[in-house]
């Protein structure tokens, strides 16, 4: 392997790795933008209970504010821990490319 094409490999992998922290920091921004919306739909959800005096999502009189905001929440729940499992996956894949990157 010639000089420059060592060269080009090593950007190439600094580049990835730029890349990943990049998208790393991202979907850490996301999750706390999504934790932050389930606590105000939390308390939106409080709010509605409170006001009508029911809090049994099965009680036929149930406000239906406060049911949309209940599905709402788990959605975007969900979607929150979905990033999770991604955000795990690439410090995963971060830690084996620095572990190769030391190694090499």
């Amino acid at each position: 392997m010639t000089a420059n094409q060592s060269e080009r490999l090593r950007r190439s992998k600094e580049f990835e790795v730029a890349l990943n922290r990049l998208r790393v920091n991202q979907i850490e921004t996301m999750i706390a933008e999504f934790d932050r919306i389930c606590i105000d739909l939390g308390q939106q959800i409080a709010a509605e209970e409170t006001r009508a005096r029911i809090s049994d999502p099965t009680h036929f009189a149930y406000p239906m504010y406060a049911k949309a905001a209940r599905e709402r929440r788990a959605k975007v729940q969900r979607s929150a821990d979905a990033l999770s499992i991604e955000l795990d996956r690439l410090s995963f894949e971060a830690n084996e490319a620095s572990n190769r990157q030391f190694a090499a």
